[in-house]
């Protein structure tokens, strides 16, 4: 499997754009190229901004899900490359797994590396994994998978079935409720880069057959992973169903549980009580 090393992060919105222009007639199988970046420094004023939107206390090391804003670019330029099987527009996460391996501290040089794996049938299309590692020193401290669903697509022929499904136990009633206001993806999408048109406006959602524009299921993984942040280990793995779209705006509410050293966790409509993403944190 090849990799190719970039000197910098690509443009995100001129990947979104090449993949609008590129998204039809895609087809075939995953491509084998890794793309990868080494030596990257973070801005700590970017990493406390991101920690002010998604809630996260600022101190001397990374918030868990900051890795995946550094490896979501190259991400991106594998899925807009027109050798990815799948259009990108409309694309939807709907699991991810975090392991923390050790805290990643903000002076920290990092090596990035990013490939796609598993394409596997779903009942609704098809899933393909995005995975990442990011190394410092030449150790691995942090690695990624999440899994996008193409409604309507069609996988290879014998490909597995998607696992999609992240299960947690019986919690108690929600202690925590969320007043998300309908401009929260707009906000994300300013500290992470991630303009997926899905999450700006209900004009742009509406073309990909959402009513409103929706949350970005990785801020909501980040404000519950800051609800218990000053209770994790330093070394611990989430798992992420993203379940029922959480339209902007919305009053959501989050359930939590000790469970096995770490936590069960579900983000709930306040109203209809729908889940909208479930979590299982652990130690490693």
């Amino acid at each position: 499997m090849a990799t190719t090393v970039l000197d910098g992060p690509p443009n995100m919105a001129a990947l979104f754009a090449r993949a609008a222009l590129t998204s039809r007639g895609r087809g075939g199988d995953l491509p084998e190229t890794r793309l990868a970046r080494h030596g990257v420094a973070v801005e700590p004023a970017e990493v406390a901004a991101y920690a002010r939107i998604c809630r996260f206390p600022f101190g001397d090391a990374l918030p868990a899900t900051y890795p995946h804003l550094l490896t979501f670019p190259l991400q991106m330029a594998l899925m807009s490359d027109r050798a990815f099987p799948l259009a990108l527009p409309g694309l939807v996460h709907v699991r991810n797994r975090i392991d923390q391996l050790r805290p990643i501290g903000l002076g920290e040089e990092l090596d990035l590396e990013v490939w796609a794996e598993r394409f596997a049938r779903h009942r609704s299309g098809a899933t393909v994994d995005l995975c990442a590692s990011v190394s410092a020193g030449g150790a691995e401290v942090w690695r990624g998978r999440s899994t996008y669903l193409a409604r309507g697509a069609t996988a290879p022929e014998g490909a597995p079935e998607a696992d999609v499904d992240v299960e947690v136990g019986v919690l108690p009633p929600a202690t925590i409720t969320w007043r998300i206001p309908d401009d929260a993806g707009r906000r994300y999408a300013k500290v992470s880069g991630d303009v997926n048109p899905i999450h700006l406006s209900g004009l742009t959602a509406k073309a990909f057959g959402f009513k409103r524009a929706i949350a970005h299921g990785m801020w909501v993984e980040a404000c519950v992973l800051a609800a218990v942040d000053n209770r994790l280990p330093d070394a611990f793995t989430v798992d992420v169903g993203f379940r029922k779209p959480l339209y902007l705006p919305s009053t959501v509410t989050l359930a939590t549980a000790v469970r096995e050293g770490g936590w069960d966790a579900a983000v709930r409509n306040a109203r209809a009580g729908t889940d909208h993403l479930s979590a299982t944190i652990r130690p490693l």
